[in-house]
């Protein structure tokens, strides 16, 4: 009686893994939450007194806009524009509720049932689902280990077949946080174009990268890109907005004419209170952003010197928001090792096997909710750990 396209997925994993947090009785100390991927610092206090003030503006409880408010169209180009140095317009941006719903929008609007996606693995496990509920057919390629997770542009090329629609990709990566450098970037970019499929490139932690790189690539700056870019975003990890759920779409007008008949049908318009309130604060919060864009960068260097001192854990990449950890115990599903450290030590992560078929001894540690003196916990929990 039910979609068998749904009935086959695999329940929400965040939600699986929350729910082990009951297992857990503080004999080791706090728990650490190293699962969902939320910042581990609240929002700007500028921030919530402009979403206080909207939400006392009756006209935002109306509907607004399919393609999002003007307002902030117009400001999320302008700091496009600045950050890709290339020209985005208004007519570019199509506002979401969340970068997910952005995916599935772009999804419907690139490819129908029996077509076919590439997508890296490691996988970002929702879309993946979304693919999958959509009855459009997945290719995977398998990132290189010895390559810090990092896709081979040959290998993405005889994956394309005459049913493949787009090559999808996230940078920084989620679950890897391997950063995908703009000379990669674009050499996927002008297979795509030579191809004739649509790149979608989610960029939801584009405001992370390392500190010693601010271009995230030089796509929007080449001929045509509209013809086969499609970039996604996500304001809840830079804002401290989660909870808000919004997100943007940048493509070039022919598929942003397309979006909106999809939203139109999904949500009809993103929230607009939150809109209202972020619109200004992309400029005004833009020293705050870098201030946090350090902060996790120092989060990054102390996880990856923790690792240092876990016996038999192989970090394999790392980055923004998310280390790939190697699990030590051989033989042992990813889930059971999960579930034991949650029970026994008390630390949430995501399972590898969440991530793809091979990624079983794999580990997603969401090191950017944690603070560096919590981080620096995990050797006294993790080494302990008996199976």
């Amino acid at each position: 009686m039910f979609n068998t396209a749904v009935t086959k997925l695999n329940a929400p994993p965040v939600s699986v893994v929350l729910n082990w947090k009951a297992s857990y009785d503080d004999s080791q100390g706090e728990l650490i939450d190293m699962s969902q991927a939320v910042p581990g610092y609240t929002a700007h206090d500028d921030m919530l007194a402009a979403l206080a003030e909207a939400a006392s503006q009756p006209d935002l409880a109306r509907y607004g806009p399919v393609e999002g408010d003007m307002p902030l169209r117009q400001s999320y180009a302008r700091h496009l524009s600045d950050v890709y140095q290339a020209e985005i317009a208004a007519d570019n941006i199509q506002i979401t509720s969340g970068c997910n719903q952005a995916f599935v929008a772009t999804a419907l609007a690139v490819a129908g049932q029996g077509d076919r996606v590439v997508m890296m693995r490691p996988c970002y496990f929702n879309h993946e689902s979304a693919l999958g509920m959509l009855g459009i057919g997945i290719d995977y390629v398998d990132c290189d280990i010895d390559n810090g997770l990092l896709p081979d542009s040959a290998a993405i090329a005889s994956a394309i077949t005459d049913k493949t629609k787009a090559v999808s990709l996230v940078s920084p990566n989620n679950p890897a946080g391997s950063v995908y450098p703009p000379d990669l970037l674009l050499e996927i970019f002008k297979l795509c174009q030579s191809r004739g499929i649509w790149l979608i490139l989610d960029e939801t932690y584009r405001d992370f990268l390392p500190l010693d790189q601010n271009t995230p690539h030089q796509l929007f700056a080449e001929d045509n890109w509209q013809d086969t870019l499609v970039q996604l975003y996500s304001f809840s990890k830079s804002y401290c907005l989660p909870g808000y759920r919004l997100g943007a779409i940048t493509a070039g007008q022919d598929l942003a004419f397309q979006l909106a008949k999809i939203i139109d049908n999904i949500q009809i318009c993103a929230p607009r209170t939150v809109q209202h309130a972020l619109a200004p604060m992309i400029d005004k919060l833009a020293d705050w952003r870098d201030q946090n864009r350090q902060r996790i960068s120092t989060r990054v260097t102390v996880f990856r010197r923790v690792l240092d001192q876990l016996d038999g854990w192989d970090l394999l990449s790392s980055g923004a928001y998310f280390g790939f950890v190697r699990h030590p115990y051989s033989g042992v599903d990813s889930l059971e090792v999960a579930q034991l450290m949650a029970r026994k030590a008390g630390v949430l992560v995501i399972p590898g096997a969440f991530f793809g078929d091979g990624q079983d001894a794999m580990l997603r540690f969401a090191f950017a909710n944690a603070g560096r003196d919590v981080i620096a916990k995990l050797p006294d929990r993790l080494n302990n750990l008996t199976l």
